[in-house]
Formats: structure tokens, sequence, C-alpha cells
């Protein structure tokens, strides 16, 4: 790389940040703008770190001044849709934190604007960035086939602020990763999802702080969530303790740098795993800097790959809200008829009805058939 990848951060607040901070750290990359709808609030980031660029309330604006070749977005999740299309058609490709929208069916109108545009929009799925994590995934093959995943996520915090408003904090704001974790070590689609969700009497959410939802993958594999948000003691790892059981062995991850792995009657093996150099969203901004440079596609988080984790985390929350079994590729072809139904622009809309149906277009198949009353099993096969 002749020289650093230029950026223009969109948002400044608790997270942007975090975000300045790691682009800060990175030799590959340079803030060249940064952009908030508080002047204010973008200028005292800023100084806060003794950096000295234009601020503005336009990122494609400000992209221009600059001469800026990609945006990072770590605006709102309701500004996502907006600030990413801006960039997008001004063809600048995009980190985006997550969720890339609230909505599956946003998030589908992205997908086709980043097809049309032929620039990459990524999003920052950063708990895949693990050593740990990728050294738990490397030792699957010597347990599998697996035929269950689960994870425990118990942490107890005081945010104030909007997640504390949130109708389902857990599942939408943090679960999201869970989800996606799981997606990453199976390498396969999720199919259906049975989820119930609560909140404790002792919660300081006003909506529901803890959840347990359990999904059915291909090949008939189960990934099962258990978090709470107001659980105060003996608190996990911020990414969760795993333990996945295949047909000749086990293996666990704490969640930091312990991965246990036993097969079948042996002697656990006991692995202590170092940190890579750029884990959480600093592994992100590389993954991303590098997809850029060269052309291609990330490791993980571009936008087509990233919907299947919105969908579960969508599915999740009809579920807890229904009582029933909800299927995703059912839900995405129902976010995709919405989408079409919505204001679009004709190339973005010509792209998405070429897609036949989202479920086609992303690869997922139709749920089998719910267990019956008579507790019959439910057909492994996904047709």
């Amino acid at each position: 790389m002749s020289r650093p990848l230029r950026l223009v951060q969109v948002g400044a607040g608790a997270m942007g940040r975090a975000w300045l901070d790691a682009i800060g750290r990175s030799s590959d990359t340079e803030l060249v703008g940064l952009v908030d709808l508080d002047g204010s609030v973008a200028r005292s980031a800023l100084a806060e770190r003794g950096i000295d660029v234009p601020t503005g309330a336009d990122a494609v604006e400000i992209a221009r001044l600059t001469g800026a070749e990609a945006v990072v977005d770590v605006t709102v999740p309701q500004a996502h849709l907006p600030v990413n299309l801006a960039a997008l058609r001004a063809g600048l490709p995009v980190l985006c934190e997550k969720p890339v929208t609230p909505t599956v069916r946003d998030a589908l109108v992205l997908a086709a604007a980043a097809e049309v545009s032929g620039r990459l929009l990524m999003v920052s799925q950063s708990r895949r960035y693990y050593a740990a994590l990728a050294s738990l995934r490397d030792h699957l093959p010597g347990v599998g086939p697996v035929g269950l995943v689960s994870t425990e996520f118990m942490r107890a915090p005081h945010f104030g602020g909007f997640r504390e408003e949130m109708d389902h904090p857990l599942l939408v704001d943090m679960a999201i990763h869970g989800f996606d974790v799981a997606r990453y070590l199976l390498g396969t689609a999720p199919v259906a999802v049975s989820c119930w969700s609560f909140n404790p009497a002792w919660s300081w959410f006003r909506g529901d702080a803890a959840a347990t939802a359990v999904f059915e993958f291909e090949h008939g594999v189960r990934f099962q969530y258990l978090g709470s948000w107001v659980a105060a003691g003996l608190e996990t790892s911020w990414n969760g303790s795993w333990r996945v059981v295949g047909e000749a062995g086990t293996a666990t991850w704490d969640g930091e740098g312990e991965v246990v792995v036993q097969r079948r009657a042996g002697e656990p093996e006991r692995l202590l795993v170092p940190p890579a150099p750029a884990e959480s969203i600093d592994g992100s901004l590389a993954d991303f800097t590098a997809a850029v440079r060269s052309g291609g596609a990330p490791s993980s988080g571009e936008i087509h790959e990233n919907i299947l984790t919105l969908a579960m985390v969508e599915a999740a929350v009809r579920s807890a809200e229904t009582g029933e079994r909800v299927d995703i590729a059912a839900l995405l072809d129902e976010a995709w008829r919405e989408a079409l139904a919505g204001d679009l622009d004709e190339d973005h809309r010509a792209a998405m009805e070429a897609w036949g149906s989202a479920s086609r277009h992303f690869g997922l198949r139709k749920a089998p058939t719910s267990p019956g009353a008579d507790g019959s099993a439910v057909d492994r096969a996904v047709a």
C-alpha cells in the first residue's frame, strides 16, 4: 500500500470516538474529515485527540472537499440508510456500524444500491475479529459434524440513554453479535427460530432485557442463545461463553482467550490463544481497508452476507412478540415485497426485481414443517 486509505467518518458520539481512535491506531488509514449534525460535537472529538481535519454536516460534500476514498458510518441505525445511500451514489465504499439498518426491508434496498453502484458496503460485525474465535472454528472439523451450538451472555450494564428505552434492547442491540458469530462458526444458513423474551422484575430497562432463542440451521443443526442484560455477578465475557457439540467431541470458548477441545474419551486440550494485532473494530477496519485496496470482498460483513444476521434478529423479535416459530426465508421475501412497494430509485427497483425473490437471491430455502401436537419430530431435511 503506497499510502493510507483516506476516510471520512460520519458520527462523533461515544461509538464515533471509539472509531476515531481505531482509525488513529491504523497505519493503513487516515482520517481526512469528520461529519456530525452537531458541529460542536465533531470539533470537540477532534480537539480531544489533537486532530485537525475539516468538519461538516454532509458526508459526500466533505469527501469531495478532502479527496476521501471511503466513508465510515457510525451514525444511529435510523440514519444508516440515507447516509449509506448517499455515499454509494457518490461512488464511495462504506464501512457501517451494525445493524446496517433497523429493518431487513431497508437493508435489502442497500444491497440493491451496492449492486448498482458497484461499491463495497461492509457491516462491522466486530465480534468476529478475535483470534480465539478463529481458533475455535479451526478446531471444529475435529469434533464434527456439529449438531448443537450454544452461547450464554450474561452482563449487567447501566448504559442510560436510548438502549434503556428500546422495546427489545438485548435482541436488537447485543444478541445480533451472538447470532452473527453462530453463522461464522457454522458456515450454513439459518432456517427458522423460536424465541421468548422477557423483562425480569428488577430490570432497569423499559423493554425486554432477557431472551432465549432456538434457531434451526441447515442440516438440522440447532443454535441456542440465552442472554440477559440484567444479570449481576459471575458475568460472562462481552463475547459470551460458547459450546459446540459434535459427533466426535466438544469444543468451548470462554469469550476471551481460552479454547478447550475434548474428543470423545480423550483428555481435554486447553489452548490459550494470544490476541491478534487487530481485534474487534480494529479488525473490521483492517478487513475493510484490505478489501477496498484489493477490490475483493472482506472476510465478513459484506451487505449481502450480513443481511442473514439481521434477518435472524428480526425473526427472533417477531417470534418473541407473536409466540410463533418464524421462517426466515419467508420473512426475507415479505421484506422484499415491502421494499418493492416503497419509493425506490428505478435502478434500485430493477436490481431488486431481477432477484426473483429475496430468499432465492440470498440462498435460503423454506423451513421444514414444525413439530405437530402429537410430538412428531421435525423433518431434518431442508427441501
